[in-house]
């Protein structure tokens, strides 16, 4: 849904906003709320996350974030899952993972939700993808499908269960098929 103000808002103005639940965006000086997270986008966001983070956190090579606002290149985002490398996680004066991050994932993942536009959440990963990104996924879950964005390169789709999908360098050792990640919509 787009809220449109009685007058434009800067980004400044829009951080200055309280939370919405679900989450709005800043995009192309426009509010849009994000639409509620159904049930099976919340099934593979929950499973994701920790999949993930069981694999790069332990050496602290990466962390998964579930829902975490990102303010880049005049956009202010919130993807379902960002993964960003460790050495550029912000960090607060005492070391601890700081409230604002003001820079690009090194990879977004979006899980597409009924109802919500493909276009806008493709949009986003293209974004992130312009501003430094190594990786997008955008996840179908009514279509068990998995579009991968990179830069500059042709998108992949991946629909074949025994698929092994692709992520960025830093999280090589993950092993993850198509067919694992839908299976998390069965338990």
């Amino acid at each position: 849904m787009v809220q449109i103000p009685s007058k434009p808002l800067t980004l400044a103005e829009f951080l200055e906003l309280p939370e919405t639940k679900p989450a709005s965006e800043y995009i192309d000086g426009h509010i849009i709320q994000k639409p509620m997270p159904q049930g099976k986008h919340s099934a593979i966001q929950g499973e994701l996350v920790p999949a993930i983070n069981s694999i790069v956190k332990p050496k602290r090579i990466a962390r998964a974030f579930p829902e975490l606002r990102c303010t880049f290149g005049d956009r202010s985002i919130v993807p379902d899952v960002v993964v960003f490398v460790w050495e550029r996680i912000p960090r607060d004066e005492n070391g601890a993972i700081a409230n604002t991050f003001s820079m690009a994932p090194d990879w977004t993942i979006e899980i597409l939700s009924p109802d919500q536009s493909q276009t806008k959440v493709t949009k986003n990963i293209l974004h992130c993808l312009k501003h430094g990104t190594q990786m997008g996924w955008l996840i179908d879950p009514e279509e068990q499908t998995v579009f991968v964005y990179r830069s500059k390169q042709e998108t992949e789709v991946f629909d074949e269960p025994s698929s092994a999908l692709p992520k960025p360098s830093f999280a090589s050792e993950m092993q993850l098929t198509v067919q694992d990640l839908f299976a998390w919509l069965l338990e």
